[in-house]
């Protein structure tokens, strides 16, 4: 085809490739295990296909409703009414959605106007900043401090303006691992009362978290949960990314909004992979036991990595482990990826892609949901190293 003769003034002129995209294609390219971009290597549970399939074969397989379906809804509801203590009203306070990059899209797109504000919080994950700024807002950083990774209320503070339109959350934290606590939810709070402020809570990995440490959801906070929008992700709870099915919750005047836009940007999302997992859900040990599931895959790769010369920091939460190399080579984050999985052969993720500025604190991000053979296969490889 020939070359394009449309001038064309890019919303985005700074993007490129994603990361993610660029370190598995290269993990490809040399034949390296690939503990970079974030999805299982394993097969979810058979059950979920099965119901699934019934949903398929029994003719559900047309538009559902625009919101979701009714019985997915009703799950939901009563799943986050049954963990947080908050009733969502099925009806006019659930969408879902496809997957949690479109709800984070869609809840930006539908609050956030021509030079509003939105505070992010870096390291930053990286759909947020090409939506604020697709939508012509502008984004503002407060930084969670390494090697923590913890937010700094009074920074915080010192950001909001007569324009913060949004703030944008994320806990647990991809890809640090961190969470917020309760004390967190309180600064949050404290800052937006009074204020119009839109929370958009991404929580999409709510089920996983570690130590015996409680997942603290804006949703169980009735002062947040009337300014906030929550996204969760059911590719993230039950090993199916590729499904890209996740949910929204809000108080019926943020829904109402956010549905204007959701409807006309892609209307509804596949009927059987609903009823799949509406069915599948009502099993309630399929969501609560994933922290231990992880929790377990989390020790064994950091045991495979004792013995290296990576220094762990501590992870919370997420299924991704930070660590840095300090001890190995004095490259850039960047470089030192490139060459660990083109020399050592185990792909991982630069964390200086989540800064706006490229921070660099020589650590690296891998994704220990795998199987074991895999974890194994990496923790010789590093261990070499």
């Amino acid at each position: 085809m020939q070359k394009s003769s449309v001038a064309i003034d890019s919303k985005l002129p700074w993007v490129g490739t994603t990361i993610f995209t660029v370190m598995s294609k290269l993990a490809a390219d040399c034949g390296a295990t690939n503990l970079s971009q974030g999805f299982p290597d394993f097969q979810a549970d058979p059950a979920l296909f099965d119901a699934t399939l019934r949903a398929m074969r029994a003719g559900h397989n047309q538009y559902p409703p625009m919101a979701g379906v009714a019985e997915l809804r009703e799950a939901i509801a009563d799943k986050v009414a049954s963990l947080y203590g908050a009733r969502y009203d099925a009806e006019h306070e659930i969408t879902v959605t496809a997957g949690a990059t479109q709800a984070i899209f869609t809840a930006i797109a539908a609050f956030v106007r021509s030079g509003d504000e939105v505070i992010v919080f870096a390291p930053v994950y990286d759909s947020y900043l090409p939506a604020i700024e697709t939508v012509g807002g502008k984004a503002v950083f407060a930084t969670l401090a390494f090697p923590d990774y913890r937010p700094d209320w009074q920074q915080v503070r010192s950001l909001l303006s007569a324009r913060t339109r949004m703030m944008i959350i994320n806990s647990p934290h991809n890809p640090t691992g961190s969470l917020f606590d309760a004390d967190d939810l309180a600064s949050l709070a404290e800052l937006t009362r009074d204020t119009n402020i839109v929370i958009l809570s991404d929580e999409v990995y709510e089920h996983i978290v570690f130590d015996g440490a409680q997942h603290h959801s804006v949703a169980s906070r009735p002062e947040l949960a009337a300014r906030s929008i929550v996204v969760s992700s059911f590719g993230k709870t039950y090993h199916i990314t590729g499904w890209k099915i996740g949910y929204v919750l809000g108080p019926g005047e943020l829904m109402a909004e956010f549905r204007k836009v959701h409807q006309f940007n892609v209307f509804t999302v596949n009927t059987p992979g609903q009823l799949g997992i509406a069915e599948y859900m009502r099993d309630a040990s399929r969501h609560l036991g994933l922290a231990a599931f992880y929790e377990g895959k989390r020790e064994y790769f950091r045991n495979q990595l004792r013995a290296s010369r990576f220094e762990l920091l501590p992870c919370r939460g997420t299924y991704f482990q930070l660590a840095r190399y300090d001890a190995i080579a004095n490259l850039p984050d960047r470089e030192f990826a490139c060459w660990l999985t083109r020399e050592a052969g185990v792909a991982v993720i630069p964390v200086s892609a989540f800064y706006p500025d490229g921070r660099d604190d020589r650590v690296v991000r891998f994704c220990f949901a795998k199987q074991e053979a895999t974890l194994a296969a990496a923790g010789e490889k590093l261990r070499r190293v």
